[in-house]
């Protein structure tokens, strides 16, 4: 094996156990069983401009049945209206609803506290480091 393989090797490991990791650590955080998927959404949602289950799936590089199963839970906890487009009745729009926001919010807070400590102990010098070679590696992943 070459160096440069064995170097791709530890990077892909770090980073796969990491988000094992990290995702772990934001389930037991996370308020009343919201899922990291369904945070994510409303995150975006946030955002202010209604967008299409497909557009989220494509956001999320995610089937549209996954995306779909994501939004029916949102929906039926009360934190996204979906409404049908006016100017194409084939195709729905998302939007986060008052309950979606404060969910949001809630989630924000209960996640805030490691996400700080996390930052304290690696220090703001070194995420800025990573994050250069870490965006890259996720734009070429989305080629």
């Amino acid at each position: 094996m070459s160096d440069s393989s064995a170097l791709a090797i530890s990077l892909f490991s770090e980073i796969l156990t990491a988000d094992q990791l990290l995702r772990a650590r934001l389930t037991k955080v996370l308020p009343n069983k919201m899922e990291i998927s369904h945070f994510s959404v409303l995150n975006q949602l946030a955002r202010g401009d209604e967008k299409t289950p497909a557009q989220l799936a494509r956001v999320f590089h995610v089937t549209r049945g996954a995306m779909t199963n994501t939004l029916n839970k949102l929906e039926i906890a009360g934190y996204i209206h979906i409404r049908p487009d006016w100017d194409d009745a084939r195709r729905k729009l998302v939007s986060i609803s008052p309950a979606g926001k404060s969910a949001r919010q809630a989630a924000l807070a209960a996640i805030s506290p490691m996400v700080e400590e996390m930052m304290q102990d690696l220090g703001p010098d070194k995420v800025r480091a990573a994050l250069p070679v870490l965006r890259d590696l996720r734009i070429r992943l989305e080629e």
